[in-house]
């Protein structure tokens, strides 16, 4: 198997007459901790919503260990298998208000892949205890801590076990001891041999975490 995960190339995408992503060429291997930085509305969010078949590109290819969208439309086959692959955890984490956090990570599994009810909360527990949430497990996203909040949706990203996990600006509502506290789980996870790619505008954050620094300047990614 390739050690490359993710891999995006000549990648372009307008909105209106604004050209956001103009040419993004960037790879990750397996188990790389990789930070796109750039200041805001610089298109970092969007790369992540490329990758994860939520954001459609005019022209280039995004590929994900087997699974490659091509610029255009997307088969719906094509999406089902990049679930796979991709796990997103967004800036406001997203959280189904009416769900408990169990609910939250079992959704995917359940209804989307149509795994057994007992084995998606089987792993359910299982991300939420090692995330240090297991004990929050009945809770609505209501009653987390925005830290709380996070690591679930961090549980449900992983929930059918891809091999990239994508975040957008992970450190916007967490204070400087929380930011270290999910610098040490993002290296865990790589050292589990996923790959992680963290649209960040917090330097120091990023220099704690990643293997790697890009940076997102005028559509095009270049190295830090």
């Amino acid at each position: 198997m390739s050690d490359t995960v993710l891999k995006l190339t000549d990648v372009r995408l307008k909105r209106g007459a604004r050209q956001i992503l103009a040419g993004v060429e960037l790879e990750a291997a397996r188990a790389e901790l990789v930070a796109i930085m750039g200041p805001s509305g610089a298109g970092k969010t969007t790369i992540l919503r490329a990758v994860a078949g939520l954001e459609r590109f005019e022209s280039g290819r995004i590929a994900v260990e087997e699974v490659t969208l091509e610029g255009g439309e997307t088969p719906t086959k094509t999406l089902r298998h990049l679930r796979r692959k991709v796990g997103l955890v967004f800036q406001f984490h997203h959280l189904f208000e009416h769900l408990s956090a169990l609910e939250n990570v079992c959704l995917a599994p359940i209804h989307a892949f149509g795994e057994s009810r007992a084995d998606a909360v089987r792993r359910a527990r299982d991300l939420l205890g090692g995330f240090g949430v297991g004990h929050r497990a009945d809770a609505l996203p209501r009653e987390l801590s925005g830290g709380e909040a996070q690591r679930v949706a961090i549980a449900r990203a992983l929930a059918v076990n891809p091999p990239l996990l994508l975040m957008d600006e992970p450190t916007a509502s967490l204070d400087p001891s929380r930011r270290m506290e999910l610098a040490d789980l993002l290296r865990q996870l790589a050292a589990q041999g996923r790959t992680l790619v963290v649209a960040t505008h917090d330097e120091e954050f990023a220099r704690q975490f990643s293997t790697r620094i890009v940076r997102l300047d005028d559509g095009i990614v270049r190295t830090a």
